[in-house]
């Protein structure tokens, strides 16, 4: 164990099972740096062998080539490793280690040499926001099966960021058309993270280009192209996706959670924007339960209670998975049950995790709720 206040390991053999018996989720395998415990092959295995499917995140600058076949030859199935940054000077700056940057690029290299399904992880924050395109070409050069980009959230369990990293919630929209833009392009996975708005953006581009292709049907007649009836793009509930994927337990009839598309069978999900609480948890190295990893409200603990308990029953998640409890602009925005905004922003902002999300441009067509007006 790295620290004297992480869970034993037959502590968290026993919450592998009490999760196993509520669902059948990703687990994300997470931390801090998760490859400092001494037993994280073990625990991956046993939550392969009882059916979970497993991804590891990491800083990758301790992914050795023996590391690297250790992972292979576990249960884990993908891993990511972070890169804020196209270069070494933008990357180890923001993470305040020389030489991180090159040796996050050797355990990724050392990962794919054992065939490994590796991802890029990048927090997008004002002094990295311009390398986005170059993060991007980088990913596809050295053979990224994906690229997640998380917009920044100003709190996390535990962490303090300062508020003069974050980016104008204007370039967030302009990032996000362009993340849009480049999905259709093909040739890598990607996903926004941490950018719920982002369904909202792919939802309003797709009737816009539907409109157009109509428009121009009129005076060209050709056949009319299909589009998807999914709100947004294949969601990857990996590292990144700061906890566990899972559904609330027995909801009531009609009650809208987790995953819209139904419970995926593979890495692949179909998802809304926060699944805060509603498809995602997050579990402490110590164990505590919150809703993500950016969101400090707490539902529960494992050394007292039981999984099942806290994840149907703990209030802060329950009022995550009604979009009638949300406030501002988020409330009667006619996104919000593909959106929902990012909690731990508004959490961040005000206090208060069901208040609207701040980094948002989008105005409703109405403000006033109106269950009637929402996009399911």
């Amino acid at each position: 164990l790295s620290s004297p206040t992480d869970l034993p390991t037959t502590k968290a053999l026993d919450i592998i099972d009490q999760i196993v018996a509520v669902a059948n989720p990703i687990l994300v395998l997470s931390g801090g740096e998760p490859l400092y415990r001494s037993d994280i092959f073990q625990l991956a295995r046993y939550a392969g062998d009882k059916g979970l499917r497993v991804a590891l995140a990491t800083n990758g600058t301790l992914v050795t080539k023996e590391v690297a076949r250790m992972i292979a030859d576990s249960a884990i199935k993908r891993v990511s490793i972070s890169l804020d940054g196209a270069d070494a000077a933008t990357h180890d700056t923001f993470r305040g280690i020389p030489g991180a940057f090159e040796a996050a690029l050797y355990g990724f290299r050392n990962l794919k040499a054992v065939g490994m399904s590796v991802q890029i992880n990048m927090t997008i924050a004002r002094h990295n926001a311009e390398q986005l395109p170059c993060v991007l070409e980088l990913a596809k050069t050295i053979g990224a099966d994906a690229l997640h980009t998380f917009l920044l959230v100003p709190v996390g369990c535990g962490v303090d960021i300062a508020a003069d990293q974050m980016v104008p919630p204007e370039e967030y929209e302009r990032m996000l058309n362009w993340f849009y833009d480049r999905s259709l392009e093909g040739g890598i996975e990607l996903k926004a993270t941490c950018a719920p708005h982002y369904f909202r953006v792919v939802r309003q581009r797709r009737v816009a280009d539907r409109h157009a292709a109509e428009a121009a049907a009129k005076v060209s007649p050709t056949p009319s192209p299909t589009y998807p009836d999914a709100i947004g793009p294949t969601d990857m509930l990996m590292p990144g996706g700061t906890g566990i994927s899972l559904r609330p337990m027995n909801p009531p009839p009609g009650h809208h959670t987790g995953h819209p598309s139904g419970h995926p069978n593979d890495m692949n999900a179909m998802t809304k924007g926060c699944l805060a609480g509603t498809g995602v948890c997050f579990i402490s190295h110590e164990g505590e339960v919150y809703p993500c990893g950016y969101l400090p409200a707490i539902a529960g603990d494992l050394r007292k209670e039981q999984f099942a308990d806290i994840w149907a029953n703990a209030t802060v998640f329950n009022e995550l998975r009604d979009t009638a409890n949300l406030k501002g602009k988020c409330g009667c925005c006619e996104f919000r049950n593909i959106c929902m905004g990012c909690r731990a922003r508004a959490f961040a902002a005000t206090g208060d995790y069901l208040d609207e999300e701040p980094f948002c441009v989008y105005e409703p067509k109405s403000r006033v709720p109106n269950s009637s007006r929402t996009l399911r």
